[in-house]
């Protein structure tokens, strides 16, 4: 497997505005590809899905081709992938979804290391019909979720899981498949967001256990569209319809009314995109998509060791969490400078980062007590010339 980062960088225009972009959790940066595809079906798309005429005709096949770009980028079934505006939205409208009676009494089971929109939704639906909540923790020590402590959290009155398959702030992988393999056992609903999984490694539904897995697009290059996976796509069939939907069977059962065709066009495109990363890659999607991903986590894999080695040496630097397996995201925290001063000292050096991230994970470990914390991600299109830069701009702060 080659990945040859001067080559997708060509494929990103915005990457000429001189800026060193390390900010991909608040969104990548837009391929042309994708850029040039929403801007035609922008054009093109003027009419609803359900028509016999063409235009109508149209926006339906894209509408099933974003199906199926999801499906092929998480290994399931087009039949059960739902798409939506964003991940918080999907997700509070699945805790809507589920049957009432499936609360009363029982305990849905979240976690500190993962982001607001997998847990808030949960947490509303459980204060309404007075179910019980339990929190799976962080190791403070490493920033790890230790996978042994589900055992304890979930019983027979478990009836939803929720986890992340990797940490926006601190970049932990979860053992997605040992917690699936709990919940399982325990006959729990359970649900994992892959939000910040999916543009690093190659993800597969059944592999993971996952009952229904949440992706976003604006992570890895598409437009601001989000979709639910369910591995079971008869499962839909048991939920309550959302309010506002037309469709009465099938994924749509979930979809509010006024989908963006344009913005679906898009994440065909993107998808299409990370099939393309290795340009050795060959066969169907799926197969493209599984080469081309693992291609990208080998170079951010080398990237990664080589951007926490050079952080290293800054003894007044100090990165958050040390886990043994994380995609190429850090926050780090800086001895004696706040994190905002820290970011706005980046950004007059043209070097984008976040500061401050909402994060419960961040929270308990306790960041807050030093200034707060810098967050900062590798894309497709980072270097190591853009890490040197990096370390260049924080050394001057010691």
């Amino acid at each position: 497997m080659t990945y040859d980062v001067a080559r997708v960088r060509g494929l990103f225009p915005s990457l000429g505005d001189g800026w060193i972009h390390l900010d991909p959790q608040a969104g990548s940066q837009i391929p042309d590809s994708v850029a040039s595809t929403v801007s035609k079906a922008f054009r093109a798309l003027v009419s609803q899905p359900g028509g016999v005429y063409p235009a109508a005709r149209q926006s339906q096949a894209v509408v099933d081709a974003a199906r199926q770009a999801v499906a092929d980028l998480v290994g399931g079934d087009p039949a059960g992938v739902v798409l939506g505006p964003s991940r918080g939205i999907l997700l509070s409208t699945l805790a809507e979804a589920l049957p009432p009676r499936l609360w009363l009494g029982s305990t849905a089971v979240v976690s500190r290391l993962d982001d607001e929109p997998n847990i808030i939704g949960w947490l509303r639906a459980a204060d309404r019909y007075g179910a019980r909540v339990r929190w799976a923790e962080v190791d403070i020590e490493n920033g790890e979720l230790p996978p042994w402590q589900y055992s304890d959290l979930l019983d027979d009155a478990t009836a939803i899981v929720a986890v992340t398959a990797a940490s926006s702030t601190i970049g932990t992988v979860t053992d997605v498949a040992a917690i699936g393999a709990a919940a399982r056992a325990a006959g729990a609903l359970f649900v994992v967001d892959a939000t910040s999984a999916a543009p690093y490694t190659v993800l597969d539904i059944e592999a993971m256990g996952a009952d229904v897995l949440v992706v976003s697009a604006e992570r890895w290059g598409g437009p601001q569209v989000a979709a639910l996976a369910f591995r079971d796509p008869g499962r839909i069939a048991t939920l309550r319809s959302s309010g506002l939907s037309t469709s009465t069977s099938g994924p749509g059962r979930l979809e509010v009314d006024g989908l963006h065709h344009a913005l679906l066009a898009g994440l065909a495109a993107s998808v299409e995109h990370l099939a393309s990363l290795d340009d050795a890659a060959t066969g169907s999607r799926r197969d493209r998509l599984v080469t081309s991903i693992a291609s990208l986590n080998g170079y951010l894999r080398r990237l990664t060791a080589y951007l926490a080695e050079s952080l290293s040496h800054l003894d007044f630097v100090h990165m958050v969490g040390s886990a043994a397996e994380r995609v190429p995201t850090v926050s780090f925290t800086v001895d004696g400078v706040a994190a905002d001063k820290v970011a706005r000292r980046l950004a007059d050096n043209g070097i984008c980062a976040l500061v401050d991230q909402p994060s419960r994970a961040l929270d308990v470990i306790g960041v807050g007590d030093v200034g707060g914390a810098v967050t900062i991600g590798l894309g497709q299109y980072s270097t190591p010339y853009e890490v040197d830069q990096l370390v260049r701009c924080l050394g001057s702060l010691g």
